[in-house]
């Protein structure tokens, strides 16, 4: 009996392959760049939980483009675009629609709410209280509503861009655990460096920012899109580095730092979000330094300092750090 072995004609056309689409996503990542100007970091992790099928909490103080990044996010493929301004007084109805009843044709008839989307910012969540809040959790995990007892499935993709204030600032709610580890990354959106922020003014106060996402860039369909995340479960991953990113999370339960530790959904998350960081790169494997590199982002949310780390003025970030240089990395 023959077997088919892949020639090395074979191997370089699969390569090509995968470098083209890295050169595809890479020309989507710099195009948004030209709009949020001075935010590389934050586009391409937003980027990776878009082609991960996952959703984003950015954190960051007000007028930092969190909008003009959904929206230009959206411009680049084609796909709808809601926000919604959480505030004390939102209800958990105008965030998913409700059933109103038409007494003359005795019937109900739902409307659907701003949910129904393909990019979702919710704007400030946690300025809204934790029933509100909790409005978003089925949309996020199951990628549908329940009204009336119907369930009514979103478009595809969705995906949930949720910004919150940092927790210091006056009428903020924290946001509930179960509602966090639903959330694949959290982004921190700091102020850009001095030369960013003097392209940024020039190019706002004259209007070029505007008039560019006016026009629709189109650069992806949403069916391209969709083949896109269609490809990040395919990225290999060799059973040790596997095995790296789950010990990188089990490796929170271990510390005395911390008082509340990542959960298994933090290992999924990180192979997800390593996966579509190596698609970007345009390599069909993962490295272990695309786990090291996601495993912050994955987990900043997830975790609690304890109340010394607090007191000492550690973060969870710092902490992290120091947890993840106590396991070692495999070597390929």
């Amino acid at each position: 009996m023959s077997e088919t072995l892949n020639t090395p004609t074979d191997q370089s056309a699969e390569t090509e392959k995968w470098q083209a689409v890295g050169a595809q996503l890479t020309l989507l990542r710099n195009t948004i760049n030209r709009l949020l100007i001075g935010q590389e970091a934050v586009v391409e992790q937003v980027l990776i939980a878009l082609l991960a099928s996952g959703h984003v909490l950015l954190e960051g103080v007000p007028g930092l483009g969190k909008t003009l990044l959904v929206r230009s996010l959206a411009n680049c493929f084609g796909g709808r675009f809601r926000r919604i301004q959480f505030t004390p007084d939102l209800m958990p109805a105008d965030v998913t629609g409700h059933a109103i009843y038409h007494m003359g044709e005795s019937r109900f008839e739902v409307r659907r709410g701003p949910v129904f989307t393909n990019l979702l910012l919710a704007d400030e969540i946690n300025r809204a209280p934790a029933k509100t809040q909790a409005a978003l959790l089925e949309v996020m995990q199951e990628k549908q509503v329940t009204i009336d007892g119907e369930a009514l499935p979103t478009p595809s993709p969705f995906m949930v861009l949720a910004t919150q204030n940092p927790i210091e600032q006056e009428g903020t709610y924290p946001l509930p655990e179960a509602e966090l580890d639903r959330f694949l990354l959290k982004v921190l959106i700091d102020f850009p460096s001095l030369e960013a922020e003097l392209k940024l003014a020039a190019a706002a106060s004259s209007g070029r920012i505007e008039q560019q996402l006016q026009q629709p860039v189109g650069l992806l369909t949403v069916e391209q899109l969709q083949q896109l995340q269609a490809l990040v479960p395919k990225v290999a991953v060799d059973q040790q580095v596997l095995h790296y990113s789950v010990r990188l999370v089990r490796a929170t339960r271990e510390s005395a730092q911390l008082r509340r530790s990542a959960g298994p959904r933090a290992s999924i998350g990180l192979l997800q979000a390593a996966r579509a960081q190596a698609l970007i790169q345009g390599r069909e494997f993962v490295l272990p330094d695309d786990v090291k590199a996601m495993a912050i982002p994955v987990m900043r949310h997830r975790v609690g300092l304890s109340p010394d780390m607090e007191i000492d003025g550690e973060t969870a970030d710092s902490v992290l750090a120091q947890i993840i240089d106590t396991v070692e990395a495999p070597r390929l």
